[in-house]
């Protein structure tokens, strides 16, 4: 009525004008404004962030109004920079902005869910048999089994309950610990840094039955095994906020303003200082119009246009009028003045390995691991000496691990000579030559495959009374960029126009398409820069480049030209490599509780590229020869062409992990050997010598070798990071996939010589597949199980990024919504049922673990100038030097649950560490049990700090991490001063007393503390920057040399040609002739480069469902393909395509685009295959995503171990998972069918399943 009368009233509102009747005063109901007042009211706000993946790692405010999260907005109370700072803040994007979108959507999982024909089984089975019987009972018959695997993916769940999916999950894991192996129980979850106490719950419940947690960082394809190479570090990069203190950054492949929002603010005010950007990226993307300078180079080429930039650098820098700067770091920081061995051939010599002090008469003074110090030629006393620092001195004795101008023997100062060139005399040296290689889409540069150029050399006598010839690394790569030093010979450049010789800028042009005239200018001006600033120039890089099958090259070509400008280690300078969210800054204090270190070691791990190459039977569709990409100076009848015998070769050298890892139950082979009456170690070794027992991956398609149960968690494996996506459909799930590559049996070809051949590969694999997610995935619609879990606002945990330097929260808003759970209590209470059912199964057993040689261990050592496995070289396997270490370790798995939820007594007795260094830690157990409380329960957890909730696990964490409690870092540095011999305990002297917990953060954003763990400093004064504490507290980068390395010198390096990098053309993957014209559907067909960077509406593939995302964006798949390409097969803008090759198809709309470089196209990643998508005509299936057309391709340099740097480490080294190299067949769609009519798991178009029966 109120609004009737006020209606009544209109023309009395009127109270009186002014401003000359330009204004007016009305009397008007204000009533609308409680309306916005409502709108915008909340009971509370706390602070949380995004666990998805993102290295923006922002601060956000959650809103809470009666119990409900109704919406989020930046948070913008981080710590404040220094005065010459721009602060962090404002943190954000719009994808994040959305997420509130998904807690009470259509898209979000309320209960537990389990396939509808498996539960029929297991509530059929539990009427008449126990648990772990009624498992065993359905996967042990085929029929049952093969009826709900191939189900998968074809929807079909039904809502069971908490007690239930337990049961289940515990029955299957019991039954297969138990019949086939704690090892054949694998999990995947990424990236530990986006929610740590999340992916500590499933890798704790995993690490204590003895399961195996599989790598993810190669597997992604984040981990640049160039980093490992070059520093031995897995990647450590500087902070955003430290671009700001550049003066001449390149964005290389980074995508900044789309893939790294939160942070392009500093690339964008750096430039109001004068500082210079340019931007390289095949297509014009967002980046290009944020710089002064773009360079196209056409994709998979940009080694060649680094080793241009190096050309010009290195001649002008370093030769024609050297900078004293760039010497002066090359001879302290570099291994430019290491002397390197020449093996004669007869044509000249080649470039053999790193001569060591143990090639040298009584070892040139030195005791101690002599075959693992380098040796150069000292300019103060015109001889070798061997400098401190190298590998050698890193195990074994105190107080040289140091690279302080010194020689090892009495510490006499060294000034190391750059080159021999003085010395008088000169040899023909061999260079491999890839870039003439022919292939159909990329360009060649013709040359000789072996380039001959002549390189100053020095003659010695070795301790064996033989001549050598030795060369300086300076020395070689001056020969092998192509340089003129006027030592005559040929293949080397009278100029830069000179294309005929590999490295000049104009050889460059041929295969780049970028002019020689901008490579030149752009090396100018970055190395000139570089030198007027002492390293203030830096490359900021994404993972495009990581994801060609030569990675290395294209990324050890831009670390060149950082060393050679002295960038590394230097405020503003340096490599900025941003991929997923990779800092786990409380690394130390994470891994005794995320992998039970403290109940048991060593865990059980596992290179997930290589596992899923394996037992997704990807290797039985192999193209490519490896003979292919060996050197032209190789011998290759030593080398086998199959990918797998490289792999199976490196497993049983102990080079990588295996998983699982023998062809019998671990817990049976400790039973074995006890009957035998001998230690379990010595049996094993007996019978695999005498063929009785055999590795596991020798026999990929035996069903005893199988892996059985997968938990996934925190990931989207099946529809965003799979490569080979229908081969893991096929073989591993066993359910309708598009694969339309016939395997090597059919088609002919080379087979594996390692590996067990039957003609029909094993489908169907895994028994269970367990998938914890908050929302309908991809990845959900294959698995058996779903189990919904909290949300990012609605679980405690913990958040960092190498982006910034700060520690933050996720926080529960309000409790998780329907029946949602936490990672923490989900996998707590599947631990609880598990203990429960091994009682009467399972009791206190010995469960056989074996190791690979592992980085920063003294099994680096193992290896000093390379050599095979036992097997292939005939001899008897020793665990530690040609075979894997081995380990039992005792499981007591009815007390499973107790272990889970205590900390275990090891942290007491061993302390805790990283990276090659320990320290005590039982004070900070003590000061545990105190905040957490004891368990009081019999038991062997009794008298142990609990681990109750998911606040008790983070505050574990905080308290055993130097990052994060002052008194620990002290400690940490205390451990590496007794190695360096160097005091460093200054860098954390003034936080000894500051100690970081739960409730701290939930306050603000905390700055972590200095840790030895990383290479640089969180310091008042400096930004954090990697490298920063080896350049200026002289720590040696933990590598061959103890410097970076430009020369790699592992024999399988030198075989394959990578001692020293080179532009490497992609590899032919032979995926588009086997089906182009092959499937006609009446429209043309063109094969391009298929190209999958990162998006701009989603983060992977969280968001890319969000209907706010979906409505921004075309709302759907999506492929982006250049006008000209376009137009040549009738495809316009919108236009309903269809992508394909061998390994499978997809379907999407088109976006044609002038941006997009002719002869690629662009899916951008992880676009979900749930939203929008047809049918292919060509599979006859539901279309797939952007990993539905590739295949994993392994290298095997990447396989190395035992071998100082290129040793294995969990995420650190180890194959990965490339996949641009792939080509697509793209035509325009006759018929969209989006197969609505089609019976899909039993179910008739739009049926709806109907329930089950709850009774049992």
């Amino acid at each position: 009525m109120s609004h009737l009368l006020d209606q009544l009233r209109f023309f009395k509102r009127k109270q009186g004008e002014f401003a000359n009747g330009h204004g007016e005063t009305r009397k008007e109901s204000r009533d609308w404004e409680n309306v916005y007042r409502s709108r915008w009211q909340y009971d509370k706000i706390v602070r949380s962030t995004h666990g998805v993946n993102c290295t923006g790692s922002c601060s956000w405010k959650i809103y809470v109004k009666n119990g409900l999260i109704t919406w989020e907005t930046q948070q913008t109370d981080y710590p404040r920079t220094r005065n010459d700072l721009p602060n962090h803040e404002p943190r954000g994007c719009p994808r994040g902005a959305s997420y509130s979108w998904y807690i009470y959507s259509a898209n979000r999982l309320k209960y537990p869910k389990v396939r509808k024909p498996l539960l029929k089984l297991w509530r059929e089975a539990r009427r008449s048999l126990a648990p772990v019987e009624a498992w065993a009972s359905i996967v042990n018959d085929p029929a049952k089994a093969e009826s709900y695997k191939s189900q998968r993916g074809m929807g079909g769940f039904v809502r069971s309950h908490w007690d239930e999916v337990n049961e289940i999950i515990a029955a299957a894991n019991v039954h297969t610990v138990k019949q086939h192996g704690p090892d054949r129980v694998v999990g995947f979850s990424p990236i530990p840094a986006m929610s740590m106490v999340s992916y500590a719950a499933g890798a704790r419940y995993l690490s204590l039955i003895g399961g195996v947690c599989l790598s993810f960082y190669d597997w992604y394809c984040d981990l640049p095994p160039a980093s490992p190479q070059v520093w031995g570090e897995q990647t450590d990069v500087p902070e955003s906020a430290d671009w700001y203190n550049s003066n001449y950054i390149i964005a290389w492949g980074s995508n900044v303003p789309q893939t790294r929002t939160p942070d392009a603010h500093f690339f964008t005010e750096v430039r109001y200082k004068g500082t210079k950007t340019v931007a390289i990226t095949p297509d014009y993307a967002e980046v290009a119009k944020l710089t002064d300078l773009w360079l196209n180079p056409k994709q998979g080429t940009d080694a060649a246009l680094a080793q241009a930039f190096t050309h010009v650098i290195f001649k002008e820098f370093h030769l024609d009028t050297p900078s004293d700067y760039f010497r002066d770091y090359a001879k302290k920081y570099t291994d430019m003045p290491m002397l390197v061995l020449l093996e004669a051939r007869a044509d000249g010599y080649s470039a053999d390995r790193f001569l060591r002090a143990s090639d040298l008469a009584d070892n040139l003074g030195q005791a101690n691991n002599p075959e693992w110090k380098t040796i150069a030629v000292d300019n103060i006393s015109a001889g070798l000496v061997s400098p401190q620092g190298a590998i050698g001195y890193r195990w074994g004795e105190k107080g040289k691990w140091n690279i302080e101008a010194r020689e090892g023997g009495e510490g006499r100062t060294t000034d190391l000579r750059l080159s021999l060139l003085d010395d008088g005399e000169a040899v023909e040296v061999a260079f491999p030559y890839f870039g003439g290689q022919y292939h159909e889409h990329f360009a060649a540069a013709p040359g000789d495959d072996i380039q001959l150029r002549r390189v100053p050399v020095r003659s010695l006598t070795l301790a064996d009374g033989r001549q050598a010839k030795v060369a300086t690394v300076f020395d070689l790569m001056a020969a092998n960029l192509g340089i003129d030093r006027g030592l005559g010979g040929s293949n080397v450049a009278s100029d830069y126009d000179d294309a005929s010789v590999p490295g000049t800028p104009a050889w460059q042009e041929q295969i780049t398409g970028v002019s020689r005239e901008r490579a030149i200018q752009v090396a100018r001006e970055f190395a000139d820069n570089a030198d007027k600033t002492h390293g203030r120039s830096m490359i900021i890089v994404g993972a495009a480049m990581n994801h060609w099958y030569h990675m290395d090259m294209n990324y050890r070509g831009l670390i060149n030209m950082l060393m050679l400008c002295g960038c590394v280690g230097q405020t503003g300078g340096g490599w900025a490599h941003y991929v997923g969210q990779e800092k786990l800054r409380p690394q130390c204090g994470w891994l005794p509780l995320a992998f039970g270190l403290d109940w048991s070691r060593p865990p059980r791990q596992m290179n997930g590229t290589s596992f899923f190459y394996n037992h997704s039977s990807q290797w039985r569709h192999e193209k490519m020869s490896i003979h292919e990409v060996l050197s032209p100076l190789a011998d290759k009848a030593q080398f086998p062409e199959h990918m797998l015998d490289y792999n199976i070769r490196a497993e049983r050298a102990g080079w990588l992990p295996s998983a699982p890892q023998l062809n019998r139950n671990p817990l049976q082979v400790t039973r074995d050997a006890a009957a035998a009456g001998m230690p379990a170690k010595d049996y094993v070794l007996k019978s695999l010598q005498d063929g009785s027992l055999r590795f596991a991956c020798e026999q990929p398609d035996n069903p005893a070798n199988f892996p059985r149960n997968m938990f996934i968690w925190r990931s989207n494996l099946l529809g965003s990071s799979g490569k080979g996506h229908e081969y893991m459909l096929k073989y591993l799930l066993g359910t309708r996939n598009g694969v339309m590559n016939e395997d090597l049996g059919k088609r002919g070809g080379f087979k594996p010589n390692e590996a067990e051949w039957v003609e029909e590969g094993a489908i169907g694999k895994l028994d269970l597949v367990t998938t914890l997610d908050f929302r309908m995935s991809s990845t959900c619609m294959y698995s058996d199980i779903v189990l919904p879990t909290a949300t990012w606002y609605e679980k405690d945990d913990m958040n960092t990024s190498d982006m910034h330097p700060f520690i933050h929260p996720l926080s529960a808003a309000i409790d998780p919504a329907w029946e949602a759970r936490s990672d923490w209590e989900i996998y707590k209470g599947i631990a609880k049922a598990f203990s429960a059912m091994s009682e009467g199964q399972l009791g206190v057993e010995q469960d056989l673990v074996t190791v690979p040689l592992l980085h920063d261990s003294p099994g680096e050592l193992a290896q000093p100038f390379g050599g095979s496995d036992w097997k292939t070289a005939g001899e008897a396997p020793v665990p530690g030097l040609n075979c894997p270490n081995m380990t039992v370790v005792e499981r007591d798995y009815p007390a499973t649950y107790k272990k889970f939820t205590s900390l275990g007594p090891l942290l007491d007795k061993l302390g805790n560490g990283g990276k090659g260094i320990n320290w005590n830690t039982e004070h900070e157990v003590e000061f545990l049990g105190e905040l957490n409380h004891t368990v009081r329960d019999e038991g062997v957890s009794q008298g142990r700090p609990k681990i109750e909730s998911a606040i008790d696990a983070a505050e574990v964490i905080l308290s055993l991490a130097p990052e994060t409690n002052g008194h620990v870092a002290l400690k940490a540095w205390a451990a590496l001063s007794a190695f360096t011999g160097r005091d460093h305990s200054h860098l954390a002297m003034p936080k000894e007393h500051e100690a970081i917990r739960f409730r701290d953060i939930q306050a603000q954003p905390r700055k972590i503390i200095s840790s030895p763990t990383w290479s640089g400093l969180e310091d008042e004064h400096v930004s954090y920057n990697a490298g920063y504490t080896n350049v200026h507290e002289y720590i040696p980068w933990r590598t061959i040399t103890g410097r970076q390395q430009f020369y790699q010198d592992h024999p399988w390096m030198q075989a394959f040609g990578e001692q020293l990098q080179s532009y490497r053309p992609p590899i032919n993957t032979r995926t588009v002739d086997y089906v182009k014209g092959k499937k006609p559907n009446g429209n043309p067909e063109i094969a391009l480069n298929w190209i999958t960077p990162h998006q701009k509406w989603g983060i992977h593939s969280t968001y890319s469902d969000n209907l706010i995302m979906l409505t921004l964006s075309r709302g759907g798949p999506i492929v982006w393909m250049s006008e000209v390409d376009a137009k040549k097969v009738g495809i316009e803008d919108n236009d309903w395509i269809e992508c394909f090759n061998a390994n499978g198809a997809l379907t999407a709309r088109a976006v044609v685009s002038q941006r997009v470089k002719e002869g690629m196209v662009m899916m951008y990643h992880a676009q979900e295959r749930i939203v929008n998508v047809p049918g292919a005509e060509t599979t006859k299936t539901r279309g797939g995503h952007h990993n539905s057309v590739t295949r994993v391709v392994l290298k095997p340099t990447h396989m190395i171990g035992g071998y100082a740097q290129q040793s294995y480490g969990f995420n650190y080294y180890g194959t990965v998972g490339c996949n641009r190299d792939e080509f697509v067949v793209v035509r325009k769609m006759s018929k969209v069918d989006w197969l609505d009519d089609t019976a899909v798991g039993g179910l008739g178009g739009d049926a709806l399943p109907q329930p089950l029966p709850t009774d049992v």
